[in-house]
C-alpha cells in the first residue's frame, strides 16, 4: 500500500519499548499457540483468553521487563500503522458523515508480550483484539510473523492493514450499538445459536474492513488484496480447526469459516456500501 509521505495518525499508543505492565505467558507452549489459533482477532472477547491461560498454566507466567530499545524496523513499523490508523480515520469520518453519524476516533495500542487494558490483562497469545471498554485496538506485530509461519498466511504488510482494518470494525459495531445487539440475542440461546451470532459479528468486522480497502483502492499496490484474502483464509475457523485437532466441529465456530471470512471481506471491498454488510440476516 502506499503509506509513506502520507499523514500518520495521533491515536497510536506505542508502548513496545515499556514494561508489558502484567504477566507476560513466557514461550507460550501448546496452550499458547491453542489460543493465539483459536481466538485470533477475537473482537470483544479475545481479550478475555489471556487470564484464562495463564490460570490453565498454574500461574506460571513471569512479569514483564522493560522491553529492549525500539530498532529501526520497529520504528518504521511504527510509522505504517500511524498511517493505516489515519487512512482508517478518514474513511470512517467520511462514511459516518454521509450517513448523519459522527465517528469517534479509537485509540490502538502498540506493545510487547502483556497488556493491561480496560478488559483486563492480556498477552500476545489473544491475537490482536478490540477492547469496547476503553474503545481501544490492542497490537502486538510479532503475531504477523505468527500469521505467516503457523497459519501459512502470505508475507506482505497488507496483512497488517486488513487486521487493523477488521478490529476498527468491531469499533463500528460498538459505535452503532450492533455489539451490544449481539450481546442481547444470545441471551438465552443454545452455545451453537450463540455462537452462530458470534460468526456473524466477525463477519461484518471482516466486510467493515472491505469497505475501507473499497474506499482506499487507489492506494493499493498489486497483490495487496491477495495478501488480504490469504490472511483471512488462514484464520477461518475450518482452517485452524482441521490444523489443531484434525476435524472441524461447524456448531462451535465463533469467526467463520475461510470462505465465508473471504466472502464478506470481497463483498465489502466491491461494494463499499455499509449497508449491503448485514451479516446477521444471512447466516441464518
Amino acid at each position: 500500500m502506499k503509506w509513506q509521505g502520507r499523514r500518520q495518525s495521533d491515536n497510536v499508543e506505542d508502548r513496545r519499548s515499556i514494561s508489558g505492565g502484567g504477566k507476560a505467558i513466557i514461550g507460550g507452549g501448546v496452550i499458547g499457540i491453542i489460543v493465539l489459533l483459536l481466538n485470533v482477532f477475537g473482537g470483544e472477547t479475545g481479550q478475555q483468553i489471556a487470564p484464562i491461560l495463564e490460570q490453565m498454566q498454574g500461574g506460571q507466567g513471569q512479569q514483564t521487563e522493560a522491553a529492549a530499545p525500539l530498532s529501526k524496523e520497529d520504528e518504521e513499523m511504527g510509522n505504517y500503522v500511524r498511517t493505516l490508523l489515519a487512512y482508517n480515520e478518514d474513511t470512517w469520518t467520511k462514511i459516518f458523515a454521509e450517513h448523519g453519524m459522527t465517528y469517534e476516533k479509537p485509540k490502538l495500542v502498540l506493545f510487547k508480550g502483556a497488556v493491561q487494558t480496560a478488559c483486563g490483562g492480556a498477552s500476545s497469545a489473544s491475537g490482536p483484539f478490540y477492547c469496547p471498554g476503553d474503545r481501544k485496538v490492542y497490537m502486538d506485530l510479532d503475531f504477523f510473523e505468527e500469521l505467516k509461519t503457523k497459519f501459512g498466511a502470505k508475507g506482505g504488510d497488507f496483512a497488517i492493514a486488513y487486521v487493523i482494518a477488521h478490529e476498527i470494525g468491531h469499533h463500528i459495531q460498538t459505535l452503532m450499538g450492533t455489539s451490544s445487539k449481539m450481546r442481547q440475542m444470545q441471551q438465552g440461546k443454545s452455545e451453537a445459536e450463540a455462537n452462530k451470532l458470534s460468526v456473524a459479528l466477525e463477519l461484518q468486522a471482516d466486510f467493515y474492513a472491505g469497505v475501507w480497502a473499497h474506499d482506499n483502492q487507489k492506494d493499493l499496490d498489486v497483490g495487496d488484496i491477495d495478501e488480504a484474502l490469504s490472511a483471512a483464509n488462514a484464520v477461518g475457523d475450518d482452517a485452524i480447526q482441521s490444523k489443531m485437532q484434525g476435524h472441524v466441529v461447524p456448531d462451535s465456530f465463533t469467526h467463520g469459516t475461510s470462505e465465508q471470512r473471504m466472502y464478506w471481506f470481497k463483498k465489502g471491498f466491491k461494494t463499499g456500501d455499509i449497508n449491503q454488510g448485514n451479516t446477521f440476516e444471512e447466516i441464518r
